[in-house]
């Protein structure tokens, strides 16, 4: 990769992943810069700078800086023009490094095709289908690939909260789970333990996402596994010091321990990483993402979500897949812009 060229990196943003996303675009952009690379970085909430003048990383926006940088998010219209102005036109590659809202579920992806700029990670329709979990389990299991029984409820459900709660109960065993259709980081997921805590759990999603994704619990190992370019990476077990993997255990030291590879049957290793390639295609997903299982206790793995944007923190867990293929961070952050580079629209496989 030429050492001109030029990366605008776009985090922050208003979704309740926001922190992680800056953490994310730290070592992105710092990484980036060791690379030689020409590197901007925008927060999407404001369109303030987050590289300062001494060229280290804002994890503050620096709101007093020149306004000429500004991407106006509040119209798309203007943000697509704002990209193919002048101050931007010479930006070779956008590195989006934004998890949840807008930033992952297709919309900022839409306005970077309409500017024509080309990005990392997967495109508008990919990222718009694997940000609706339940979207992805109909093609998944469709598609001959296990995953936990689920149910989806609109929000518009909770004015009968009594008998959705009653419906819930008579479906699932405890316990289950209760998440964010639309979420990522385990933001507003809670493990149901008992039948009366339903309607709490609901609200609790409802303050995130519209809709709320109910799923059987399986208790087992948790297994992650990375597809770089379409190729599967090695797995990850997460083993949380909480009995699951929440938010506080993905982004605290010590909270959780990783093991890489992780320590199951050659024969499960290779279906996990089937089944993941498999998502990555059918699905359309282009770059880098991360597929989540878990294993039974007869270690069936059962898909759970693929991220099309996987973080890139130092905990996070596809850096530390790569890492074990031979591929240390910084390679890992020029493949994903040589990937963007390649890029072709990212169409669904046919059945």
């Amino acid at each position: 990769m030429s050492k001109n060229l030029k990366v605008l990196v776009l985090a922050g943003g208003r979704s309740a992943e926001r922190e992680v996303s800056l953490n994310s675009a730290r070592a992105v952009a710092e990484a980036l810069m060791r690379l030689g690379y020409d590197v901007r970085a925008i927060d999407t909430a404001g369109g303030t700078p987050l590289i300062g003048p001494d060229r280290k990383f804002l994890l503050q926006p620096d709101t007093s800086s020149s306004s000429k940088l500004a991407l106006k998010m509040s119209d798309s219209l203007m943000l697509a023009e704002s990209l193919a102005s002048e101050n931007y036109r010479d930006t070779d590659v956008v590195f989006i490094a934004l998890h949840g809202g807008a930033g992952e579920d297709g919309t900022i992806q839409a306005i970077l095709d309409l500017a024509g700029v080309k990005y990392t990670g997967s495109g508008m329709l990919a990222s718009a289908l694997a940000m609706n979990k339940a979207m992805t389990k109909r093609i998944i299991s469709g598609e001959g690939i296990p995953t936990p029984p689920w149910l989806l409820v609109p929000q518009d459900r909770m004015r009968h909260k009594e008998k959705t709660a009653a419906e819930i109960s008579e479906k699932f065993p405890l316990p289950l789970i209760i998440k964010p259709n639309d979420g990522g980081s385990t933001v507003g997921l809670t493990l149901v333990k008992k039948y009366e805590d339903i309607p709490g759990a609901l609200e609790t999603v409802f303050k995130y996402s519209r809709e709320a994704l109910v799923e059987g619990y399986i208790k087992g190992r948790e297994i992650t596994c990375a597809v770089l370019g379409g190729e599967a990476l090695p797995l990850v077990e997460i083993i949380p010091t909480n009995e699951l993997y929440d938010y506080q255990c993905k982004y605290t030291k010590g909270k959780s321990r990783y093991v890489c590879p992780a320590e199951v049957p050659a024969d499960i290793v290779q279906t996990v990483q089937n089944y993941s390639a498999k998502a990555y295609h059918i699905l359309g997903c282009r770059g880098l993402v991360r597929a989540d299982y878990i294993l039974n206790d007869r270690n069936q793995p059962y898909f759970l979500e693929v991220n099309t944007i996987p973080g890139m923190t130092e905990l996070s867990l596809a850096p530390m897949a790569a890492r074990q293929a031979g591929m240390d961070f910084d390679r890992l952050i020029a493949r994903i812009c040589e990937l963007a580079r390649e890029k072709t629209a990212d169409v669904p496989a046919e059945r």
